[in-house]
């Protein structure tokens, strides 16, 4: 299975994620198949950014977002 989920960058208490397309058995860091964004929680607002094509292109083929990356799409307009 697929998933759109968020990769864990940046330093020690200082998180910065980007939003990947990656198999549901790979680790939370691992291999991943593409990356459609990023999005960083630290800045005030948060800074997210993601490929509006890229992101419709892998929901239309079935890929599932977890539940922030799924919250974070509502935000940008990708889904309902």
């Amino acid at each position: 299975m697929v998933k759109i989920r968020l990769r864990r960058m940046g330093q020690k208490k200082a998180p910065f994620y980007r939003i990947v397309v990656a198999d549901s058995r790979s680790p939370r860091d691992g291999r991943f198949i593409e990356e459609i964004g990023y999005y960083d929680p630290t800045k005030d607002p948060s800074v997210y950014k993601i490929d509006e094509e890229a992101a419709k292109k892998w929901l239309q083929n079935g890929a599932q977002p977890t539940t922030e990356v799924s919250k974070l799409l509502k935000i940008a307009g990708i889904t309902k």
